[in-house]
């Protein structure tokens, strides 16, 4: 093989000595002499992700979120909490399906405000669309699932109050207070037999007296 010509003696020289190197690769001269570089490549360790996460959509929780809905199943014509909890993102204690009977309401008191007999009760945990009350068994009125009192007008005499929750699927068990009239508003039934039984008696007494007169001026006439 003939290398008399100076730049094939360096290519070749070139080429034994990429073969016994230990780096593995070179780099083709090109005819002018110069080298090429290879590309470099930066990579940053330490580079943050700045792009904002999104926002929690609408009634998702926080991570880590455990406040509870301001909720109060004894407080009348409130928002129900699973609206709260979808707004908000709050949580909620857990309900009864709607496809089964709800649970029974709780009576807070059965009172006279003045104006009639009132009844307080709380909501059952339960998916509810009315209450229904009753008044010695016999029904009242019924009153939406909002509703936590009720004006049941006068009670005379001495009462059970019964209420009970409603849905699609039926009726709950029933919760019942007896109502008692304050001592100092004695009914007007009672005055009225009280008064009747009293007068029934002083008619008796002087029927009984006049009787006892008569057979005495019998007696003293015969006499």
């Amino acid at each position: 093989m003939n290398m008399t010509n100076p730049t094939m003696k360096l290519q070749f020289s070139f080429l034994i000595f990429c073969l016994v190197s230990s780096r593995g690769y070179c780099l083709k001269p090109t005819s002018s002499g110069a080298t090429e570089t290879p590309p470099s490549f930066y990579v940053d360790y330490e580079y943050e992700d700045t792009t904002p996460a999104p926002a929690p959509g609408r009634g998702s929780l926080k991570p880590g979120t455990s406040q509870h809905c301001d909720y109060d199943p004894c407080r009348d014509n409130q928002t129900p909490c699973m609206d709260l909890s979808l707004l908000t993102g709050c949580l909620c204690r857990g309900l009864t399906l709607y496809t089964e009977l709800p649970e029974a309401p709780r009576i807070q008191s059965v009172f006279h405000n003045g104006s009639g007999v009132l009844v307080w009760w709380c909501a059952p945990y339960s998916y509810v669309t009315a209450y229904t009350v009753t008044v010695g068994g016999l029904e009242r009125q019924s009153f939406g699932a909002g509703e936590r009192r009720a004006l049941l007008g006068e009670i005379a005499a001495e009462e059970e109050v019964c209420i009970v929750s409603r849905n699609d699927v039926g009726n709950s068990n029933s919760t019942c207070e007896k109502y008692r009239p304050k001592g100092g508003k004695r009914p007007l039934t009672g005055w009225l037999i009280g008064g009747a039984g009293g007068l029934l008696l002083l008619v008796l007494l002087a029927a009984m007296l006049w009787r006892h007169r008569r057979q005495k001026k019998q007696e003293t006439g015969d006499v």
